[in-house]
């Protein structure tokens, strides 16, 4: 394949911090409209992996291309091209759900119609008028996955989009990214301690653990390669010998 095949291009990249050698030579690579689950237990190395691929953080060692371009000469174009979502994002508590988007959506120069298109994308139209704080865990969230879709983001980068959200909430989360991925050809990056999470939406399924790739592939790819563990959070136990949430 060439570099334009793949959306995301990582490529023996490293980083370190003093003594410790966070990211250990990674490569990985993801399709356009690929979704993809980045999975390890606390210091695995996948957020700095992340931040890299957000431009971020830079490596020590390596070279990362989004779209076959480098953050070094390109960062304006490839900030336009990403969107993200942190765990627990924080929004002002005295602007309504609306004002917040307006004000994001000035950030990228968007008018009205597409705050509006956004809305009703994640279904808040509701809740326009609705102060943040009266917002729940649930609408929090996707009005934060609003806010990473503002710019039609080719590359949605999501830190555990769905942690602390009822199962019904998680599920209405789940539904608009694989609408994305049907009706935009969307890509993801996921970060999750929710194996059924990574079950249900990624075409592929990354561990690490201690800077390295342990796994790669399908489900059913990485399941067989692991000698037949028959779910993914026995895999990644024998893996790591660690459960996901240490």
């Amino acid at each position: 394949m060439t570099d334009l095949d793949y959306i995301v291009d990582v490529r023996h990249v490293t980083k370190s911090f003093k003594d410790v050698q966070a990211v250990r030579g990674v490569n990985l690579t993801i399709k356009p409209g690929e979704f993809l689950a980045l999975l390890g237990p606390n210091g695995a190395g996948k957020t700095t992996l992340v931040e890299m691929i957000e431009g971020i953080q830079h490596p020590d060692e390596g070279e990362i291309y989004i779209a076959g371009k480098q953050w070094k000469n390109h960062q304006h174009e490839l900030h336009l091209m990403i969107g993200l979502s942190l765990q627990e994002t924080r929004f002002m508590d005295k602007l309504t759900a609306y004002e917040t988007m307006r004000l994001f959506a000035s950030f990228y120069n968007l008018d009205t119609r597409r705050v509006d298109e956004v809305f009703k994308l994640i279904d808040l139209e509701d809740k326009k008028k609705a102060y943040i704080n009266n917002l729940s865990g649930g609408q929090r969230q996707r009005l934060a996955l609003g806010v990473a879709l503002l710019n039609k983001p080719k590359i949605l980068l999501l830190d555990e989009p769905t942690t602390g959200l009822d199962p019904n909430a998680r599920r209405e989360i789940w539904n608009i990214l694989l609408g994305l991925k049907k009706e935009q050809n969307t890509s993801l990056i996921l970060t999750s301690h929710y194996m059924e999470e990574a079950e249900y939406l990624c075409d592929r399924i990354v561990i690490m653990d201690q800077g390295t790739i342990l796994a790669e592939g399908t489900l059913q790819e990485i399941l067989k390669l692991g000698g037949g563990h028959h779910s993914l959070d026995e895999l990644f136990i024998s893996l790591t010998g660690r459960h996901l949430y240490e």
